[in-house]
């Protein structure tokens, strides 16, 4: 069994509480449900936020999910460069599987879609 990271990225319009909930969710559900993992194979999961996004914690949505009490988060300030894509939500999430690095789905929506584009493949 190997220990892998899945890479995540997404956007909100707006530094709202609800919103960043919301949106940290469907991530994280998009990259499950790719995957093909549960919480009970989940090391961890890091989660950073660009700057302008102070409004909620994400970890505070994913903890609330169904067998996910449990999962190790952390929640850190992305580090701000110029230029960079604003409102952005980005997840680590550290796996146990028995897959290769070639067949990890990483998830990229909405504005997100622009920092891996090659990654950004639509769901099959």
């Amino acid at each position: 069994m190997y220990n892998r990271g899945i890479r995540g990225a997404t956007t909100v319009l707006h530094n709202d509480e609800r919103e960043i909930l919301d949106e940290t969710v469907l991530l994280m559900r998009e990259i499950v449900e790719r995957n093909q993992v549960n919480p009970e194979d989940i090391c961890s999961v890091w989660i950073t936020l660009t700057q302008d996004l102070d409004a909620a914690f994400p970890a505070k949505a994913i903890r609330k999910l169904d067998g996910w009490e449990l999962v190790p988060l952390m929640c850190s300030v992305e580090v701000p460069v110029r230029g960079s894509l604003p409102r952005c939500i980005r997840l680590m999430v550290q796996v146990n599987t028995e897959k290769r690095q070639s067949e990890i789905k990483h998830v990229y929506m909405n504005e997100a879609k622009k920092l891996r584009p090659d990654l950004a493949a639509p769901s099959a």
